[in-house]
């Protein structure tokens, strides 16, 4: 069974984060948007990073010798969604930052005069995910097609051991569109959960269009 991680359950700094991302006059400051998205992420690893397999070493300090748990996050790669993706992931990376990294481009293609859109995979980069631990990320899991395009198009580096996957906000509808798609080793982590998608199949009452809020209008 795959698992749910909502990061808003409990009042923290998320909460506090969300709340600026979401506000319509602040959004408008691209700068403070981007670095907001940027520190989800960094929060965003460190939860994940709590799941991830640890050996201990003793490490020797000036005074003596201290037992820790050693990560190896170089067993890990991050992946993510061009373009909106890419601050999350940067975020994400600053903490983890012995993982590789791999992109997807995915974007909707609308069908004339409807709302209707295919989603079209276009570029892919990644390295060997074989038995790796593929952590998957995406601001916006709005309806959870484009990230299983994306899951999709990765498999062809590998099979992954364990999948993670992390946005800012998902829908109520591509958490049970992942439920039911994705393996049951796979872990979804969100910083909030909204319950609606609207005509465009964009999350309400969300915060609007992530990838232009990050780096301008596209045209």
């Amino acid at each position: 069974m795959n698992k749910l991680n909502n990061l808003s359950t409990n009042s923290s700094l998320v909460s506090h984060y969300m709340a600026q991302l979401r506000d319509r006059d602040i959004q408008t400051d691209s700068a403070r948007f981007r670095n907001n998205v940027h520190r989800l992420g960094q929060i965003l690893a460190y939860e994940i990073s709590k799941t991830l397999p640890a050996t201990k070493r003793d490490v020797a300090t000036p005074l003596g010798t201290a037992p820790t748990d050693i990560i190896n996050t170089e067993h890990v790669v991050l992946a993510t969604i061009l373009r909106a993706g890419l601050a999350l992931h940067e975020g994400m990376l600053s903490f983890l930052d012995e993982a590789e990294s791999a992109f997807v481009s995915a974007y909707r293609k609308y069908r004339d005069g409807s709302d209707q859109f295919d989603i079209h995979i276009e570029y892919l980069a990644a390295p060997s995910i074989e038995q790796r631990t593929l952590i998957i990320s995406d601001p916006m899991l709005a309806t959870g097609r484009s990230m299983l395009l994306a899951y999709q198009a990765l498999l062809t580096h590998g099979t992954p051991a364990d999948i993670h996957i992390a946005s800012v906000i998902a829908s109520r509808q591509a958490i049970d569109f992942v439920k039911d798609n994705f393996p049951e080793n796979t872990t979804i982590w969100t910083c909030a959960l909204d319950e609606q998608l609207n005509e465009h199949a964009y999350i309400v009452p969300g915060l609007g269009d992530a990838g232009d809020l990050l780096y301008g209008n596209k045209i």
